[in-house]
């Protein structure tokens, strides 16, 4: 019923968006000889604002048309190249440059929102490389026919992901980066590849805001999963799809809830976001609302996780700490960490990430006892958030400068 009851306070909700947005219109149309009279424009803006934070999100698309290396702009191309039933793999590449630009496996978060949080990340990233991103399909939309997802189905993903970017051009290793969630999916595969010397293994692997060991200061996310047993969240946070969806039936952990114990977290602070998008508004300054808009638009924007990886992730990462415990298994392999010997790593960490606190990432150095140690690095972005660190100006003149200096050093 809990999925029931949301699709209803949804409908519901969309309804009273689509109003406020009309009277908003209204109200400031200049056709309306009353929209500049009294408390006029302050009910628009404040009506704009009541229909953007109420309305209904899909996917959006990444939009990334082109980019500006050395001051020359070059077109993107997007494709799909790989198709699963959980998750695609998206490539983009600059029309009219090299092939044989180094080739990056971009994992973005199966944590609630879209690929497309990472925009930024690919952006960025495509004035030296060729990408490619994981695009994880929306858990509500995939049938029951298609089986299950879990932990170990990431890892097979992640790893032949790999195999076909290797493939593409065989002898050059590709590079991966992982941002929050998917460092220990990404970690797990890299130590399996390493241990059966796959010609695919990452020459580099960069872990971003991840939780390899969360007993290293734990934040209120961690403390969250750690004090409930795993069957109060089996039992209270997993819902089942309705019939309306190809995903009819299937368990899961539904976006919305994520989204709801995000904006919880920091509730004040959305909160002054709103505020400040209400007074740009009402002063004129559509640019400075706009890019609020933007933001949350993507914020907003949720899928719903597997039951099965959901629950998997929150007991084998967040309460038996099985990867630093070196208890984790692929398929009932133990993953080795101590078999990474040839892949660089790189830990980055925000100073002020209240999601993955400081050391969480830096303790996968610590178990790759077999790498060495001049094969290893650690930064932390001071002042950033967990969003900081992939995401805005800190992730592109701070961040992304070591991410390249590090690749250019192990290609």
């Amino acid at each position: 019923m809990l999925y029931h009851a949301y699709e209803i306070q949804r409908s519901w909700m969309n309804s009273v968006s689509s109003w406020a947005s009309i009277s908003s219109s209204i109200l400031t149309n200049p056709a309306n000889p009353f929209n500049k009279i009294g408390a006029l424009p302050l009910t628009a803006s404040a009506l704009d604002v009541f229909a953007h934070a109420t309305a209904d999100y899909g996917k959006p698309a990444f939009g990334i048309t082109e980019i500006d290396v050395d001051g020359k702009l070059y077109p993107v191309i997007e494709a799909t190249v790989v198709n699963r039933p959980f998750g695609d793999l998206k490539r983009f590449r600059l029309d009219g440059v090299a092939d044989n630009r180094p080739k990056m496996l971009i994992v973005a978060p199966m944590s609630g929102h879209y690929a497309t949080l990472l925009r930024g990340t690919v952006e960025r990233m495509l004035q030296q490389y060729e990408v490619y991103i994981t695009d994880w399909a929306d858990a509500k939309t995939v049938p029951l026919h298609e089986g299950d997802f879990d932990l170990d189905t990431y890892i097979d993903y992640l790893m032949e992901f790999l195999e076909y970017i290797e493939g593409q051009e065989p002898g050059q290793r590709p590079h991966m980066l992982a941002v929050c969630q998917p460092s220990v999916p990404a970690f797990a595969a890299t130590a399996l590849l390493n241990q059966h010397k796959s010609p695919a293994a990452p020459a580099t692997l960069t872990m971003m805001g991840g939780p390899i060991d969360t007993r290293e200061c734990p934040t209120s996310v961690n403390d969250h999963a750690m004090n409930r047993p795993i069957e109060w969240f089996r039992n209270s946070v997993i819902a089942t799809v309705p019939m309306k969806y190809r995903g009819a039936g299937r368990k899961v952990y539904p976006g919305w809830m994520q989204l709801s114990a995000f904006m919880s977290m920091n509730l004040r602070s959305h909160m002054m976001s709103h505020f400040e998008m209400f007074k740009h508004l009402n002063a004129g300054d559509q640019d400075s609302a706009q890019a609020t808009k933007d933001f949350y638009d993507e914020y907003r924007s949720v899928c719903d996780m597997t039951a099965e990886f959901y629950l998997q992730t929150v007991e084998e990462v967040f309460q038996k700490h099985s990867i630093p415990n070196g208890e984790f298994r692929h398929k009932g392999e133990i993953v080795d960490l101590t078999q990474i010997t040839d892949t660089a790593l790189l830990a980055i960490e925000g100073e002020r990430d209240d999601i993955s606190g400081l050391g969480q990432t830096r303790a996968a150095l610590k178990l790759a006892t077999g790498l060495k140690e001049s094969k290893k690095r650690y930064y932390m972005a001071e002042g950033a958030g967990h969003y900081g660190i992939f995401n805005g100006s800190r992730w592109r003149d701070k961040v992304a400068p070591v991410v390249e200096e590090f690749i250019a050093a192990h290609s």
